[in-house]
C-alpha cells in the first residue's frame, strides 16, 4: 500500500509539471510574437531613416548645385560691386548650407563641397581685385635692422615686392589669397606682433615664416592661412570663413571659424570654435579643446563674423588619412582640461 501511495504522489507531480509547462507555452509564444514586432519595427524604422537621409541627401545636391550655378553666373559677370557682394552673400549661403549638413554627409560629399566653396572664395578675391584701381608700389630705404622686421601688410591693392617673394604662392583653390585683400606678417622671429579690427575687418590674413612669435589678430577676417610657423601663438578673433594651417610645429592657435583644414602639421593645440567639422591631413600630435579667447569687443566681431555662436563642432574632426570609424584615429586627441589653462595675455 505504502509503495502504491508514492507511486500515486510521483504520477500526481509529473501532471502537474505537464500542466506548467503546457502553460508556459501561451507565454512563450507571446514573447516571440513581441519580439517579431519589435524586430519589424526596427526594420521600418531603419528604412524610414534611410529614405530621409536620403531625400535629405537629394535635397542638398539640388540646393547645393542651384546656389553654385548662382554664384558662378554672378562671379562670371561681376563688372560691378554689387554682383559681387551679391556673390559673397550667396557665397555665405552656401557655406552655411553645407555647416548644417555635415551631420548626413558622407566625408568624400563633405570634402567636395569644401573643395568648391574653396574654389569660389578664390574667384570672388580674384574678381575683388580686379574691380580695385591700381596702384603703383613704392619703396623706401630701410635701415637693416627694420628691414629684418618685413611685414605682408600692403594696403587694399599694393604688396611690397620683398614680401611677395617671401610669401609662398597664392593658394587660388582654397581661400583666395592672391586677393588684394592680404595682410598679415612673414620672416620673424621672436616677435610680439599684432593686428586691430580696422586692420582685419573682412581681410586675409596670411602668417607665414615665423618662429617663436605671438600673434595677436583682435577682429573679424575673412580668411586666415598659418604656414611654416614654428613654436608661435596664435590669438585670432572670429573668422567668416576658412581657417588654414599648413606645415607648422609646436604651435598654439586659438581661432572660431566656419571651416578648419590642417595639413601636414605636428604637435600643435588648437583652441576652436568651428559650425562644420575639422579637417587633419598628414598629421600627428594635434590636440584640439574648446575656443577660450577673450577681448573687448570680441561679441560685435562675432556679430560681424556670421558666426553661430551657440554652434561650437570643436571637437568633431574628420581625418583623411584615417578611415576607420570603429577606432579614434592616432594623429589627434581632445587636449585634457587640465591642460587647457593657458596665458592668453
Amino acid at each position: 500500500m505504502e509503495r502504491g501511495g508514492c507511486s500515486t504522489v510521483g504520477v500526481g507531480n509529473g501532471d502537474m509539471g505537464s500542466q506548467r509547462d503546457r502553460s508556459l507555452v501561451p507565454e512563450r509564444l507571446q514573447r516571440r510574437e513581441q519580439e517579431r514586432q519589435l524586430e519589424v519595427e526596427r526594420r521600418k524604422q531603419k528604412r524610414q531613416d534611410q529614405e530621409v537621409e536620403e531625400e535629405t541627401s537629394d535635397f542638398f545636391a539640388a540646393a547645393f548645385a542651384r546656389e553654385r550655378a548662382a554664384v558662378e553666373e554672378l562671379l562670371e559677370g561681376g563688372e560691378s560691386v554689387e554682383r559681387l557682394e551679391e556673390a559673397a552673400a550667396r557665397l555665405q549661403g552656401l557655406q552655411k548650407l553645407v555647416n548644417d549638413s555635415v551631420l548626413f554627409l558622407t566625408a568624400y560629399d563633405l570634402r567636395q563641397g569644401q573643395e568648391v566653396l574653396a574654389r569660389l572664395q578664390a574667384a570672388l578675391g580674384e574678381r575683388r581685385q580686379e574691380l580695385q584701381p591700381k596702384k603703383r608700389f613704392a619703396f623706401k630705404s630701410r635701415r637693416k635692422d627694420a628691414a629684418s622686421a618685413a611685414k605682408v601688410d600692403a594696403a587694399p591693392g599694393a604688396l611690397a615686392a620683398k614680401d611677395i617673394l617671401a610669401s609662398p604662392p597664392p593658394l587660388k583653390e582654397e581661400g583666395g589669397f592672391g586677393s588684394s585683400y592680404v595682410c598679415g606678417f612673414s620672416n620673424l622671429e621672436s616677435q610680439v606682433l599684432e593686428k586691430r579690427a580696422e586692420e582685419l575687418h573682412q581681410r586675409d590674413v596670411l602668417l607665414t615664416e615665423l618662429s617663436n612669435c605671438t600673434i595677436k589678430l583682435y577682429g573679424n577676417p575673412n580668411t586666415l592661412r598659418l604656414t611654416k610657423a614654428r613654436r608661435c601663438t596664435v590669438l585670432c578673433g572670429p573668422v567668416s570663413t576658412s581657417v588654414f594651417l599648413e606645415d607648422c610645429s609646436e604651435c598654439v592657435l586659438a581661432v572660431a571659424c566656419q571651416q578648419l583644414r590642417v595639413h601636414t602639421t605636428r604637435d600643435t593645440r588648437i583652441f576652436l570654435q568651428v559650425t562644420s567639422r575639422a579637417i587633419v591631413e598628414d598629421c600627428n600630435g594635434i590636440q584640439f579643446a574648446p575656443y577660450a579667447w577673450s577681448y573687448p569687443g570680441i561679441d560685435k566681431d562675432f556679430e560681424g563674423s556670421g558666426l553661430d555662436r551657440s554652434k561650437n563642432n570643436w571637437k568633431d574632426v574628420d581625418d583623411f588619412n584615417w578611415l576607420c570609424r570603429d577606432e579614434a584615429s592616432p594623429n589627434w586627441s581632445i587636449l585634457p582640461e587640465e591642460e587647457r589653462m593657458v596665458q592668453w595675455d
